[in-house]
């Protein structure tokens, strides 16, 4: 991390720390908008930071929106900050000319598919799109289109909510259908320019990744500090030899997980599918390991509302699962290494880009 970034660090997780309470946690589990905690983080700049300067943005790279989005997951920051950097940065790949809002993102769900068609001389789109994040309390939604020359970015930002639901960190997830919507040729890019379907599930995968670091490595210190302080027959619990054992196993796979998300962050500059895969399934299984043993120490206490643990491991539970689950990654690493088999196996992992990897 350069000096840059600590600094941008520093001053997200002063934000965080100062807002991110439980009111706030109260307030999205109830289903409401934090407007005003948005409004802070759009003044400092966090929904638009990889934006260029002229566009009201800092400039920053990826790796500075990881960063970002590491200290988010390590205070269960209740916003869209990935969805919406990246509907962002699906227009500016684009090139369509549009006014900055906060946009979600689709298709977010492996085997939702949008049609956009030409009849009449105007496009008009089709099609339903699943567990959209956040997608009631936002202003727009950008998608990747079929057409019959290719995929196209699409701006849509009046929609209709079939049905709306949540993830286990009662975080929104909703269900938006089109029916031969049109659409004005301004919201609708030339086919085959910017972010295709790929790059979507690849860049939001990285995103729950680095997010999912952030809130390990934050449960890790709430179950050390938990057994530190929790006295049981005299003395704190911590110096039992089972909890030791337990914490030591917590302690090495979030390690494993932190080195893993580290990784794809460094190798995403050059593409880094075959990195990102492997840390989306390597953090998401740490991510099921860490949360039990960390509800094991807690005991009940941690799946009481009033305690902070279940902020977390919820996002966990509900972060694993999204732009592909572990076990779907492991299958993608596996199909990966098969493809080019096993005499190139170092080569694979030392320097994936070489190779034509699954799609």
């Amino acid at each position: 991390m350069n000096e840059a970034q600590s600094i941008l660090v520093e001053t997200t997780r002063r934000i965080f720390s100062q807002h991110c309470t439980r009111e706030l946690a109260t307030q999205i589990d109830a289903g409401t908008r934090p407007a005003a905690f948005w409004t802070l983080l759009e003044e400092a700049g966090l929904f638009n930071i990889t934006a260029p300067e002229e566009q009201g943005g800092a400039g920053a790279d990826i790796s500075d929106l990881c960063a970002i989005l590491r200290a988010a997951g390590a205070w269960a920051a209740p916003a869209p900050l990935a969805e919406v950097s990246l509907a962002g940065e699906m227009i500016r790949k684009a090139g369509l000319d549009l006014p900055v809002k906060l946009r979600t993102i689709g298709p977010v769900v492996q085997g939702d598919m949008i049609r956009l068609n030409r009849r009449d001389g105007r496009w008009q789109i089709t099609g339903t799109l699943h567990r959209v994040p956040w997608a009631r309390h936002l202003d727009g939604l950008v998608i990747i289109a079929e057409s019959e020359d290719g995929p196209r970015t699409v701006v849509i930002d009046d929609f209709r909510i079939l049905y709306e639901d949540w993830n286990h960190a009662r975080e929104p997830r909703d269900t938006i259908v089109f029916e031969n919507r049109v659409l004005p040729d301004s919201q609708v890019s030339v086919a085959n320019r910017g972010l295709t379907l790929r790059d979507l599930t690849f860049l939001g995968a990285l995103f729950r990744t680095v997010a999912m670091a952030g809130a390990l490595e934050r449960i890790l210190e709430m179950t050390v500090a938990y057994a530190q302080s929790r006295v049981q027959f005299g003395r704190p619990i911590a110096k039992f030899q089972a909890i030791q054992q337990q914490v030591a196993v917590m302690a090495t796979e979030i390690t494993a997980a932190s080195a893993a998300a580290e990784s794809a962050v460094l190798a995403v500059s050059k593409g880094g599918h075959f990195e990102i895969a492997a840390a989306k399934a390597r953090v998401g299984e740490a991510a099921g390991i860490a949360a039990g043993i960390a509800h094991q120490v807690h005991a009940a206490m941690g799946f009481t509302y009033e305690h902070d643990l279940q902020r977390f491991t919820r996002r966990l539970w509900s972060w694993r699962d999204e732009f592909g689950s572990d076990a779907a990654w492991s299958i993608w690493v596996g199909r990966a290494v098969a493809s080019i088999g096993g005499d190139h196996l170092w080569a694979l992992i030392t320097s994936p880009n070489q190779f034509n990897l699954p799609r």
